[in-house]
């Protein structure tokens, strides 16, 4: 049994709350690890679409023990803002001004590209004479962006970032690695003062195993997607509890670890049933 004190934050996800006593911790920092039509992008794009839902139309009270966001955030490094927002519209049936005044997108692929080899005219619309003047000033720092633009979130919201791989294979060098890992637990420490959760959107098959376990070592909880043979030519999408902040011995006592998993347009992410782990 949870203490009745400890505040949870949603996802949002009608399915699953309640396996979590209504959400994460408040100050979660949460991977959600996977591969291609795994479902952690489905994952983070339901969450986003419950709680911008709520925000339009809350009239209900909710329980002492449960917090909503503040503010929604997403964080994009290279997608544009109004593909995401398209996708998840398309994907969900949602309507088109839904995230209007309910989600604040933040898009740092000006940063992320400037540091690659894409020529400026794919991702910006300057002219040739700030092209020049541009060229001449040092590169921004994405990480140094991120951390500036957290400092003007609420406290006590939901922050998404799509997705970490982007910022993860920036990390060339062992400095630089260095310099990205003490980013990421400058950011679970700090999630906690904050009361803030975070998802990190991340592809499992892209970093090395020692990487991805350094990453994962960083973090409150830890969920990955995946797909999962059922026999013959079928196959079932899964999700796997590695690792759960708080909440996880009260998981494994009931055996709830591995859940089965179907993504519809009506329904959004679904936990479909309760797979039993032994």
């Amino acid at each position: 049994m949870q203490d009745s004190r400890m505040k949870h934050m949603p996802t949002g996800i009608p399915s699953f709350d309640p396996v979590l006593n209504g959400g994460g911790p408040l100050g979660s920092v949460i991977l959600l690890s996977g591969g291609p039509g795994g479902g952690n992008v489905e994952f983070a794009y339901s969450s986003v679409l419950s709680h911008a839902r709520r925000q339009k139309n809350d009239q209900n009270t909710i329980p002492d023990n449960i917090c909503n966001p503040e503010e929604i955030v997403y964080f994009t490094f290279t997608k544009l803002e109004s593909a995401i927002r398209r996708e998840i519209e398309l994907s969900f049936h949602a309507d088109a001004e839904i995230f209007d005044g309910t989600v604040r997108f933040i898009d740092l692929s000006k940063i992320y590209f400037d540091a690659s080899v894409v020529p400026r005219d794919w991702y910006s619309n300057v002219d040739i004479v700030e092209n020049i003047r541009n060229r001449r000033q040092e590169p921004e720092s994405l990480i140094g962006e991120i951390t500036k633009q957290l400092g003007t979130i609420a406290e006590g919201s939901l922050i998404i970032f799509d997705s970490l791989t982007d910022i993860a294979t920036g990390a060339v060098s062992e400095s630089e690695w260095r310099q990205f890992i003490g980013f990421l637990r400058g950011l679970q420490r700090i999630s906690k003062h904050w009361k803030t959760t975070y998802y990190l959107l991340i592809s499992d098959a892209i970093l090395e195993k020692r990487r991805m376990a350094e990453i994962k070592d960083c973090c409150d909880a830890v969920i990955t997607f995946e797909w999962e043979d059922t026999g013959g030519r079928r196959r079932q999408r899964v999700m796997f509890i590695e690792k759960f902040r708080i909440v996880m011995p009260s998981l494994e006592e009931q055996d709830f670890v591995k859940f089965a998993v179907r993504i519809t347009s009506d329904g959004g992410f679904e936990v479909s049933n309760i797979r039993m782990v032994v």
